[in-house]
């Protein structure tokens, strides 16, 4: 990799952090290069190193991390050598950062323009009335009106957060702007938006981008070249064009191999089993060995080098390797999916309407003036009507604020509805209280998107699981203890979770986790609020084939409310797009997503990611 005219070198970057007395190494080893006016999209799973790695190129590596070795060139200038105080003016000036959650980034009781100002003094020397006009100018060219300048960041939106927080990063006229899982929060609408800016503001500028997400389809769209990180290296280096038409690291093919898609519907995922190994691991030979398909034993006794398989694209592992030994005939390639048909078993299986809503309807009073009288209302939920068959998934589809988590909880009777019907296995729900009303919830159980969140964190699991079936079933001490065991057998989880506590848990394994929870009452409807979201594509790849698996064999009813429009392709058998407290359009998942009828349902689908520059 040549070092560019202008931009960012990186050569053999390593990190240590000292803990405990072991020495961990999160970053070992890392080399690319980006270009001004290029983006360089750096693609794995969660604790590969991506984060650390920018963290370190902007030397805001958390306490007891340092870089002990390599060396990082903004325009031919060491980083690393630098002085804090000349550091702190390149910091958000020349190199800046824009990071997942912009919430956590602004300064709450600071408005936008007071934000933006203290950028514009610190590294162009703007002041007064030169600030607030160039502060003007930069939320302008974010998307953002003027007078957004008076606001803080509570009063605005996710995408407009993001947004707010671009245009301070932009007032230091950054050479190189690196963007840390920008969008993972967003809806596909405004993921679209941002991601265009991005790729708008990195050509007007000039300007080079480091992407770092693990969205394969994001990265098809926005990079020059990619850098495939695991465990801390480097594994694979190549143009997008490449990378996208033949991937040559095992590892990235099993990163492909793993999303769900249309196509595949009615099949299980491959899988990618296990987890990254951690940073103090002692490993012998590569590091991606113990998780490879194409494993032989040369990997568990030599780390492969950095090989060129075709021009300009490395990969580090003995498959490239033009004079390396392998066994006969095996590839990476070659090795056959996890692919077998998801059996369902409809005859043994239960039948009939599971859910049925009909003209529902959730309005919320909007107050006003000194006696807070009623003057209009709030319509989140506006005359839907749905059903969902026993062993069917309807997926549920709609931006942020359409009303779908409100139809949930409305469901649920968590809310109470306006007017409208709710029936659960044949019964109305609206007229039920007390132990009648306990009794039905066993019946509709929810699984949220962050697991973290909805798992006591004082309970272990065996409590966590037990708990519910204490409350809805007529079940002993022993049998609660049997059922516990079994629903860990079926979600996949070692029996010695029993006694562990959620912090204890990987996301995946802790969705797992909720997912039994839910299960423990014997449910015959799961609604599941973007229960994959925050996984990474491999986990969410082992969440949904265990969903399908659940599925086939207890005939369970799906609402599936989620934007990743893929996943709805994989797995649901009908779609119902909502928009401002409506179903605009509703219908069988392949004709829907191939050839919608209402121009909402077609913004939304032209927004995914993965569908071109």
């Amino acid at each position: 990799m040549k070092a560019p005219m202008k931009g960012l070198l990186v050569e053999n970057l390593s990190v240590e952090i000292a803990s405990g007395g072991r020495l961990l190494k999160p970053v070992e080893g890392v080399s690319f290069a980006i270009g001004a006016d290029e983006c360089v999209a750096l693609l794995g799973e969660s604790g590969c190193g991506k984060s650390m790695t920018a963290l370190a190129l902007m030397r805001l590596l958390p306490e007891g991390a340092r870089v002990a070795s390599g060396s990082a060139r903004l325009d031919g200038e060491e980083l690393f050598a630098l002085p804090e105080a000349a550091m702190g003016e390149i910091r958000g000036g020349r190199l800046a950062m824009i990071f997942q959650e912009p919430q956590t980034s602004l300064n709450p009781v600071m408005t936008v323009a007071e934000q933006i100002a203290e950028a514009l003094a610190a590294h162009r020397k703007l002041n007064g009335a030169a600030a607030q006009a160039e502060a003007g100018r930069l939320l302008e060219a974010v998307g953002l009106e003027r007078d957004r300048l008076g606001a803080y960041p509570f009063q605005l939106s996710g995408g407009q957060r993001q947004r707010a927080l671009i245009a301070m990063m932009l007032a230091g006229e950054p050479e190189v702007l690196i963007a840390d899982e920008p969008t993972t929060a967003l809806d596909v609408t405004v993921q679209a938006q941002i991601l265009n800016l991005l790729r708008d503001l990195q050509r007007q500028r000039g300007m080079g981008l480091l992407l770092i997400t693990h969205d394969l389809d994001v990265a098809k769209d926005m990079a020059d070249r990619v850098a495939v990180m695991y465990a801390g290296q480097i594994v694979e280096w190549a143009s997008r064009d490449s990378l996208y038409a033949a991937p040559r690291h095992p590892y990235t093919e099993k990163l492909f191999a793993v999303l769900p898609r249309l196509e595949r519907r009615g099949e299980r995922l491959d899988s990618l089993p296990g987890r990254v190994p951690p940073p103090d691991a002692v490993i012998v030979g590569c590091r991606f060995a113990e998780r490879c398909p194409a494993v032989f034993a040369r990997c568990h006794e030599e780390a492969p080098g950095f090989h060129e398989a075709a021009p300009g694209h490395f990969a580090r592992c003995h498959l490239a390797d033009p004079v390396g030994r392998m066994p006969q005939g095996r590839s990476a390639v070659d090795l056959p999916p996890d692919g077998r048909r998801i059996a369902f078993r409809a005859s043994a299986l239960p039948t009939g309407a599971v859910l049925e809503v009909r003209d529902l309807a959730v309005h919320f009073p909007i107050r006003r003036g000194l006696f807070r009288r009623t003057v209009d209302q709030f319509k989140a939920v506006d005359g839907v009507s749905l059903s969902i068959q026993a062993g069917e998934t309807l997926a549920l589809v709609g931006e942020s604020g359409c009303g779908k988590s409100t139809l949930a909880r409305a469901v649920l009777r968590l809310l109470e509805p306006t007017r409208g019907e709710v029936r659960v296995a044949g019964e109305a729900i609206a007229g039920l209280s007390g132990e009648a009303l306990r009794k039905k919830r066993a019946e509709m159980q929810i699984v949220f998107q962050d697991p973290f969140s909805s798992l006591n964190p004082r309970m272990h699991v065996g409590e966590i699981l037990e708990e519910g079936m204490a409350a809805l079933l007529p079940l002993s001490a022993s049998q609660r203890r049997a059922r516990i065991a079994q629903l860990l057998d079926q979600v996949g989880l070692a029996h010695d979770a029993i006694g562990r506590y959620p912090h204890e848990f990987s996301g995946g394994q802790r969705q797992r986790i909720a997912i039994a929870r839910a299960l423990a009452v014997q449910p015959k409807l799961l609604i599941l609020d973007e229960p994959t979201s925050a996984l990474d594509v491999s986990v969410q790849a082992q969440i949904l084939n265990l969903l399908a698996d659940l599925q086939a064999e207890h005939g369970l009813a799906y609402l599936f409310i989620t934007h990743n429009l893929p996943v709805v392709g994989y797995l649901a058998q009908r779609v119902a797009v909502m928009r401002a407290g409506r179903i605009v359009e509703e219908g069988a998942a392949e004709a829907l997503l191939t050839a919608p009828k209402h121009e909402y349902t077609r913004l939304l689908l032209d927004s995914a990611p993965g569908r071109g520059r």
